[in-house]
């Protein structure tokens, strides 16, 4: 049993999702759906040559399944007829994640759908352009934050703060650490953290700890503090890391949280 409902597939594909940006030329068509209730919008993007999806890469604005979903899309229909896309249903999506809980399917479960528009679109010779998080927003659909999303000033603090791996949990001894949920390697090493310092925060974008049920306990039982449906918007601070900017998936609001490090741990 696991300790959440989503699968090891879900989960890596949310985490490591695939084909992720848009496509460009006359030979790309680009398809769009959204969720008014829950906010998700996803945008694919198909290149066709000879009736066949020779590329496809895909946008989503939304929640973790929203990801997941995208992405294994993308991964399913690349290299098919446009016929046999237009045959790939949402259920054959969430069969191919090993299934959804059951909240998901018909709130997050939309990439198939943004596929037969694309597909729609390029057969009618309708172009639609990109969506930016700005027009989103503006829409009133959702946080209008990018799913996959850079992180502002990521790259300006490494080594200055920001860690994509620790070797060695002393260097982290009576910090603030803010750690964001790359799976399991992350969390052992929350765990692993609150033997030097006592304040140590996990940030997942899931709103449940997506980990084998045994680890999940644990860090439940330990003095981690999880927040859930977050996602780290920005690194900021002068010279050094001194602030952590979160955004509420839940709340669509933004706050932010003093931290001395963050952990961004690689692939």
């Amino acid at each position: 049993m696991k300790s959440t409902q989503y699968s090891e597939k879900t989960l890596d594909h949310f985490r490591n999702p695939r084909n992720v940006g848009t496509l460009e030329g006359d030979d790309v068509a680009v398809g769009r759906v959204g969720n008014p209730v829950c906010g998700d919008i996803m945008e694919m993007y198909i290149r066709v040559r000879d009736d066949r999806i020779a590329d496809i890469a895909f946008q989503t604005f939304g929640c973790g399944s929203a990801v997941a979903t995208s992405s294994m899309t993308t991964e399913l229909v690349k290299g098919m007829t446009l016929d046999e896309a237009l045959a790939v249903t949402r259920r054959d999506v969430a069969d191919a994640l090993d299934g959804l809980p059951p909240i998901k399917m018909h709130c997050s479960n939309l990439a198939a759908d943004a596929l037969h528009d694309a597909i729609k679109n390029y057969r009618s010779g309708r172009k639609l352009e990109p969506m930016s998080a700005e027009e989103i927003a503006g829409a009133g659909t959702g946080c209008g934050v990018p799913a996959v999303a850079v992180i502002e000033g990521i790259g300006d603090y490494e080594g200055r703060g920001v860690y994509t791996a620790v070797t060695d949990v002393t260097q982290l001894a009576d910090k603030r650490v803010l750690i964001v949920d790359k799976g399991v390697a992350s969390a052992r090493l929350a765990l692993e953290l609150t033997k030097v310092t006592p304040r140590v925060v996990f940030l997942t974008e899931l709103d449940a700890l997506g980990l084998p049920e045994d680890l999940a306990t644990q860090v439940k039982r330990s003095d981690v503090k999880v927040l859930f449906q977050s996602r780290l918007a920005a690194v900021r601070g002068e010279g050094e890391v001194e602030k952590a900017l979160i955004h509420d998936l839940d709340e669509d609001n933004d706050y932010e949280l003093f931290v001395d490090a963050v952990v961004l741990l690689e692939p």
